[in-house]
Parts: structure tokens; sequence; C-alpha cells
């Protein structure tokens, strides 16, 4: 075993793995850093690992050879070959001088990979003030039922042909939120069911893929999905009626939870935190 648990576990601040992301906290063992390790020699999936649902090879890695693990600190860096490449160096730990550590290998770590990002990911705690990045949140869908929204929430495929015809400029108009890559999906019937909002005879939001997986732990969970409503459409309470459809779809699955990812004080942030969901913390990146 590499890690040692009793100099990793008390850095952990907020339940972050890399190359898996946020993980439920129950989850969190030093079995989950072992097996990025070993998947970083394989080029596999990890049986519970968010992007296998996409197919294809795992893009991003741990560079094994590179890991600093001491009693007082972690990093952990990771290689992505997408677009111009980026290594992430994960950094665990709380004195002063570890950003400045990790963003120092995270520079060296892509000049010797060739790649032109370097990026420092700093895990912090929930109790963290005037946070930045991003919020990680927990829906608990054993804590009560969740309620069947009222108003123009649905599946694409239950509605009219002529309005599942505007997906496509929609997905085109909200590329950078990831629905142009989610439509690739949806019409290579790689993905389970999106659930859309619409106007006037067009989507104007959707949600989705919705997908039910086991955890590192056999638990299920709702995957993460794609969310976006179209900045003409906002604040009549779409992203809200979405985002309820999507939970109830989880619940109504056998979901047990699912972890969202938030951009702090953000739309989608505000919608989750008055919705009542559990703050297990942040992660905060930034250029080395």
């Amino acid at each position: 075993m590499f890690f040692r648990w009793d100099w990793l576990r008390p850095q952990l601040t907020a339940p972050v793995v890399p190359t898996l992301g946020p993980v439920h906290p129950d989850a969190l063992t030093v079995d989950l850093f072992e097996d990025t390790l070993r998947a970083a020699e394989t080029g596999d999936f990890l049986p519970y690992d968010r992007d296998r649902r996409w197919g294809g090879e795992k893009d991003e890695k741990v560079l094994r050879d590179d890991v600093v693990h001491q009693r007082e600190h972690t990093l952990i860096p990771a290689l992505s070959r997408r677009g111009r490449g980026t290594v992430k160096v994960f950094a665990y730990g709380l004195h002063d001088g570890i950003l400045d550590e990790a963003a120092e290998l995270a520079a060296k770590l892509a000049a010797a990979h060739d790649v032109v990002n370097a990026r420092v990911v700093r895990p912090l705690g929930p109790e963290t003030t005037h946070p930045r990045g991003t919020r990680i949140q927990l829906k608990k869908f054993t804590a009560g039922s969740c309620p069947a929204p009222v108003g123009p929430v649905g599946p694409v495929t239950d509605w009219p042909t002529d309005v599942q015809e505007t997906f496509a400029p929609f997905a085109r108009v909200m590329a950078g939120d990831g629905l142009a890559f989610l439509h690739t999906q949806m019409q290579a019937g790689r993905c389970g069911p999106v659930l859309a909002a619409a106007a006037e005879g067009r989507i104007v939001g959707a949600i989705g893929p919705m997908e039910v997986c086991p955890d590192a732990i056999g638990r299920p969970q709702l995957m993460p999905q794609y969310f976006a409503v179209l900045p003409e459409a906002r604040g009549q309470g779409l992203g809200r009626l979405l985002w309820q459809a999507a939970m109830r779809w989880g619940q109504s699955h056998g979901a047990a939870y699912q972890l969202l990812q938030t951009r702090v004080n953000g739309p989608s942030d505000q919608l989750c935190q008055s919705e009542g969901l559990a703050s297990l913390g942040f992660t905060h990146t930034t250029s080395a």
C-alpha cells in the first residue's frame, strides 16, 4: 500500500479524490486513493468512475511516480491530454507553504510532459470563510420525499416533435455548459433520459442525463448532470423546476443521494443552498 491513511486522512478537508472528483464522505477511504494509482498503470476506468458512462478511455490519470506523500502534506499530480493538456496537482495539507510547493510541482510536470496548463487544486473544508471556486453539495434522497414539480418540464422525448427539434439549437447556444456534448451523446443513444423545460414552443432549459450508478461502496447515486437555462429564460423559476424534476427522477429510480458541484455564489449554488443541501466543502483551482 502506497498511502498511509493515518497521514492522509487528517489532511482531507473535503471529500475530493484525484481523477474521481467529489465522493460521498462514507465512501472516502484509502482504497479510493490506492485505486487511482492502479488505474494510472492500466488506463482503465474504475468501476465507479463517473466518466465511465461516456465510454472510450480514461483521459486523466495520476502521475504516481511524482506523488509527494508525507506526514504533514500530500501532493497528487494528475495529467490530462485533452485539448492542449493539463497537469493538476491536488494539494492536501494545512500549512501555508503547500500552495507554493504544489504550484512549483505543477509547473515542472507540465514542462516535462509538454502540456500547456499547470494548475493547483486545493480542497477546503465546509467551514471556510469567504470561499471561492466550487462548492460540493450533498442531496440525500432518504431525508424526505421529492415533490413532483408543477410546470413545463418533462423528458425531451415526451415533448411534441417540433419542440424536440429545438433542442439542437438550444444545445449549440449552451455549448459552454456542456449541452452540445450532451446532445451528441443523446443522438448516439449513449446516455440516459434528459429533462427539458419549454416555453413558447421551444426548449429553453435542460438537465441530464438522468442515470443512477453504484458508488465505491455499492450505494446508488444519481450521477452528475449537465444543467443550463437560456439567459433570456432565466428568472422565471425554470431552473428550479428542472432541478426539482431531476431530484424527483433520482429518488423514484432508487438513488440514495447526489453530489453536486456548483460555482460559489452562482445561480446553481444559490438554488441548491435555498433547497437545503448540505455543504461538504470546496475546491479552489488556481494556475501555477
